[in-house]
């Protein structure tokens, strides 16, 4: 059974541990350099050296491309019309995924050239499709999961309640107020009265003894007058009677 080989992996590199694998990944590698690194020929004795130049420059490669797709439009206009500007993007975008592409396989040859070995994945199920048909409240309520969340959901609608109990009694004591005022005003309005009628007995019972008193002294001095028209016509009698 042959080495694993990861998505990504260049065409015409042999497999990772196989007897020609750092002989083609050399020879792939100064293809993805520019011409003049094979006059280097460390390059050809160390291929993790030259994996990590190829790594650099063609990493460089694609931000070059990203930053010319960007600026095409401002650097371009006027001086291409603006259907050759839509072609200069669309090369932009087709080199640019295949820059892209490279630099992948690049990061993977010089794992491989330092002793990284490539494992597959494991692909995990699926879950499970949901029935279209949709669950009763009874099924549901049974569940071990619905037994824990009943505690709460109780206290979740308990404390929904309070609120709602508040504001209904929020709402019920203005019609109570309401209610207990006209006896309030009842209770103030006799009491008014009361000392109303209290105060018109008094003042009465004061012209009353006034009243009294006036006469009384009317009649002490009718009295008085009295005696003393009395007292004169004695006098003028016993006068009369010495002459």
């Amino acid at each position: 059974m042959g080495a694993y080989i990861p998505p990504g992996w260049p065409a015409g590199v042999h497999p990772p541990g196989s007897e020609d694998f750092e002989s083609t990944a050399v020879g792939w590698l100064l293809d993805v350099v520019p011409p003049d690194y094979r006059l280097h020929g460390v390059l050809r004795r160390y291929p993790v050296a030259l994996a990590t130049l190829a790594r650099y420059h063609s990493k460089a490669c694609v931000e070059g491309a990203r930053q010319g797709y960007r600026t095409a439009r401002t650097e371009l206009a006027g001086a291409l019309p603006p259907h050759a500007i839509d072609t200069v993007l669309a090369a932009y975008r087709k080199e640019g995924a295949r820059l892209a592409a490279t630099a992948e396989a690049v990061d993977l040859v010089e794992r491989a050239l330092r002793g990284e070995v490539f494992t597959p994945k494991m692909n995990l199920p699926s879950a499970e499709p949901r029935s279209e048909e949709p669950e009763s409240a009874e099924l549901r309520e049974t569940r071990p999961e619905a037994a824990e969340q009943r505690p709460v959901r109780a206290k979740a609608e308990q404390k929904a309640a309070a609120p709602r109990a508040e504001a209904k009694g929020a709402e019920e004591r203005p019609a109570g107020a309401k209610a207990e005022r006209p006896a309030g005003a009842k209770a103030a309005r006799a009491k008014t009265a009361g000392q109303k009628a209290g105060g018109a007995k008094a003042e009465a019972a004061e012209r009353g003894r006034a009243e009294t008193a006036e006469r009384g002294g009317a009649q002490a001095a009718d009295q008085g007058q009295a005696g003393t028209r009395r007292n004169s016509a004695g006098r003028g009698r016993s006068d009369l009677a010495r002459t």
